[in-house]
């Protein structure tokens, strides 16, 4: 849904060797390749179980195209994860590759949401982070961050986990604003199997629209489910 997203300022640190002795190159984990199931759907829908993940968490209102307030949340989202990756790295001795960015997208009246009307959309911009990353690493870093790089989005950001369980899901090819036929496709899936949608529309962005075409654009796109 986001029309773009800009340039991030990745923040830069030194990582501190031991003296004295040597260390085995730290192995880089990525975790979206070992979830593949959930990050990679295929471009048919398909049900999938969706554990407890952490992720980081700011919410807001307004389109994502031209709200300030979704921008400030991407910066604080990246800032944040970014800078809990090389402290892993440093103190932990883990290194990963930080997920791409998901959108969970609502409505208070859903003929906005359904109808386009952007300035009323609610959303919750979100990164997941490693099972070895706890709540206190992330207070710390928020602590670091605020003093380094403020930002009025820091305040709304939240460390907490998250669970979907069963789940429709399908990929989309293309630019954002052409999804409507995959997502119908999606909810098509959902009732021909008695079942009906449960929480919050969740798209998972694994193109940089920065780069990317936009009709090569990938978008894992997301609903929870239950029984109709």
């Amino acid at each position: 849904m986001p029309g773009c997203l800009q340039d991030y300022i990745i923040l830069k640190t030194t990582v501190a060797v031991g003296l004295g002795r040597s260390k085995q190159p730290v192995e880089k984990i990525d975790l979206k390749k070992q979830l593949a199931g959930l990050y990679n759907p295929p471009k048919t829908p398909v049900m999938v179980e969706v554990p407890q993940f952490n992720f980081i968490m700011v919410d807001g209102k307004g389109d994502p195209n031209t709200s300030e307030e979704y921008q400030n949340a991407m910066q604080v989202l990246y800032s944040l994860s970014y800078t809990l990756k090389f402290m892993a790295k440093k103190v932990l001795e883990k290194d990963y590759t930080v997920m791409v960015l998901e959108g969970l997208w609502w409505a208070e009246n859903m003929d906005d949401f359904l109808e386009g009307n952007k300035s009323n959309w609610l959303w919750t911009a979100m990164i997941m982070q490693p099972d070895f990353i706890t709540r206190e690493h992330y207070e710390a870093t928020l602590s670091e961050v605020k003093k380094k790089k403020p930002n009025p989005s820091l305040g709304k950001a939240r460390f907490e986990a998250f669970r979907e369980g069963p789940s429709a899901q399908i990929m989309y090819i293309g630019p954002y604003s052409a999804e409507g036929p995959t997502i119908a496709a999606l909810h098509e899936f959902i009732d021909r199997g008695g079942m009906k949608p449960r929480g919050k529309h969740h798209e998972i962005y694994l193109g940089d629209p920065r780069k990317a075409d936009p009709a090569k654009l990938r978008t894992a796109i997301r609903q929870p489910v239950e029984k109709a």
